[in-house]
């Protein structure tokens, strides 16, 4: 089982690995779902970290919908972030009707290439996931990050199980948000490979940091 943390700082990556996290997905802004890390962060963070580092790239807060300007951001962004040692790209972009834009989604996943390539939670805003899991498959997405279009994974685990058996191994699901140390076991009872969390605790001056020890009990909890 890969247990991949969502670290929003230096610190949170540091934790994550001291940890026992297999790889970190970095990003920034938590508290607006994640977006694009900043550069500087991003090479620091995966020139000290032994753990494969994913990058998310999303320009900024609201829906999944961006215009031609973000669009191109978000390209440069990959090829940035790739040029600096990233071992995969998180992104994913949808259409105004919330339906998976799938030309633009395609030219990412092309551009990710040679790494690889995970559809971020804007899957668990579309209308009608069973197609957009269809279609991420076609493209050869390689997962897909949900918590099955609820706000927590455990909520949304009839829906996380049915993608599992739908897509039979040919693209990975992995379950995310709201999963720790007290929940983490019935996600593992899953048929998967991959568990995704910040895993945080508020740190002194009132900042989401992942939790060392957080993390370290989900490690040998989904161990045992």
């Amino acid at each position: 089982m890969i247990l991949e943390v969502c670290a929003n700082s230096y610190e949170s990556a540091i934790n994550a690995e001291k940890g026992g996290a297999h790889r970190i997905e970095l990003c920034e802004n938590l508290s607006v779902g994640g977006l694009t890390p900043n550069f500087d962060l991003a090479k620091k963070v995966i020139s000290e970290l032994n753990i494969p580092v994913f990058i998310l790239i999303r320009p900024r807060k609201g829906d999944f919908n961006y215009s031609h300007e973000e669009f191109e951001q978000i390209k440069k962004d990959i090829i940035l972030f790739k040029k600096i040692g990233c071992k995969g790209i998180v992104s994913g972009i949808l259409t105004k009707d919330k339906k998976l834009d799938i030309n633009k989604t395609k030219e990412l996943i092309k551009l990710s290439r040679p790494l690889e390539f995970t559809f971020h939670r804007a899957f668990d805003e579309v209308l009608n996931p069973i197609n957009v899991l269809h279609q991420l498959i076609k493209l050869r997405a390689d997962r897909i990050l949900t918590s099955g279009q609820k706000k927590t994974a455990i909520d949304g685990i009839e829906l996380i199980k049915k993608l599992i058996n739908i897509s039979n191994n040919t693209i990975k699901i992995m379950p995310g948000s709201g999963i720790n140390s007290t929940n983490i076991l019935e996600i593992n009872k899953l048929n998967i490979n991959e568990i995704h969390g910040s895993f945080s605790k508020s740190s002194k001056n009132n900042k989401k940091l992942s939790d060392f020890n957080e993390i370290s009990s989900c490690i040998k909890l989904i161990k045992s």
